[in-house]
């Protein structure tokens, strides 16, 4: 069986991460993938977290390898009457276009949507950008955090002893605002221009996705009618349910027994029963001395054992507890044999 893009043509002119990752999700899925690159160090991919070992072979980082392999590669210079004569050849038979220049690049360059529409009536176009096409930060640099920063989002993460946000080593407004928002406009636009003929432009804030999907934050702070604290609600800490612990060897265990039967049954597993009934489905609200009491209860419980002792319990039992593993201990367990 074929696979589902086979035989769609993608021109990606997006360096670093966002725009790299969404065509590669496409040319797993099928499509030919032209990367486009600038003449000189092309993208900046190529150097990010070059290790020595790459250096001396000549190779760009394992970082660029892993976003561009199998990829076409091409180098053209769009500042260059040459260059963008080249591109616009490859535009008319193209069915994607992806780039993620600031807004106005492209229209300077002559080769904004209503050009390219001309070209290609059937072309899909998407631009992903920090703040949007228009406004009063559209113009404006930016990078991950700024875009979580700007969301609300960073806000809300840390932990309740910390007056400051902790950064996560995942870039949430780039995979989720920028890749994967662009992944599902671009798939809805092409079946679109299938059923149609007309191509559309796809215009991608990341920005602005990260903070429509900030769906259970928003939700829950215009129902109470302010913004909970970090460790003070359900999701976030303020639940003895749904919490981080602390073992006896210093690493972590993820306690996700959100519904009050896994609760009960991890409770049951490590010789608690009796603290089932602390739930907060059981009218233990997240956030109150009680709530915190139980979390007390388990941390002082789950601090007596090491991690792996507590991750058997949990294997054996149906519960939502698992270790927090680190980077490096992933690929060798058990649960990356079921899919990819």
């Amino acid at each position: 069986m074929s696979l589902p893009l086979a035989g769609i043509r993608v021109i990606d002119l997006t360096q670093l991460l966002p725009g790299p990752l969404a065509t590669r999700h496409l040319q797993e899925w099928g499509a030919e993938v032209i990367k486009v690159e600038p003449p000189g160090a092309g993208d900046g991919a190529r150097l990010l977290y070059r290790n020595p070992q790459d250096e001396a072979a000549g190779l760009p980082s394992g970082f660029f390898r892993d976003l561009n392999n199998h990829k076409q590669l091409l180098r053209l210079d769009l500042r260059e009457a040459q260059g963008r004569a080249q591109l616009m050849d490859l535009v008319r038979s193209a069915d994607v276009l992806i780039e993620g220049f600031r807004p106005g690049v492209m229209r300077r360059l002559g080769l904004d949507w209503p050009v390219l529409q001309v070209l290609n009536p059937r072309l899909v176009m998407a631009s992903i950008t920090g703040y949007g096409q228009e406004g009063p930060y559209a113009l404006r640099a930016g990078h991950d955090i700024n875009y979580i920063a700007l969301s609300g989002v960073l806000d809300q993460i840390g932990v309740p002893d910390s007056a400051d946000p902790a950064l996560p080593n995942f870039q949430i407004a780039d995979l989720l605002g920028g890749t994967l928002a662009a992944v599902s406009g671009l798939l809805a636009a092409l079946v679109g221009a299938q059923r149609s003929g007309e191509g559309r432009f796809v215009d991608i804030s990341m920005t602005h996705q990260v903070w429509r999907h900030a769906v259970i934050a928003r939700a829950e702070s215009q129902s109470l009618g302010w913004v909970p604290a970090r460790g003070s609600s359900l999701l976030n800490g303020g639940a003895a349910c749904y919490a981080v612990y602390r073992c006896a060897d210093g690493r972590h265990l993820a306690v996700g027994a959100l519904e009050a039967k896994f609760w009960q049954a991890w409770c049951e597993a490590i010789g608690h029963a009796e603290w089932g009934q602390r739930h907060w489905s059981r009218g233990e609200t997240p956030g109150s001395a009680a709530a915190a009491h139980t979390r007390a209860l388990m941390a002082e419980h789950l601090a007596q054992r090491p991690m792996a002792e507590w991750a058997a319990i949990a294997d054996r039992v149906d519960c939502c507890v698992t270790p927090v593993l680190r980077l490096n201990e992933v690929p060798g367990h058990p649960w990356m044999q079921g899919g990819r």
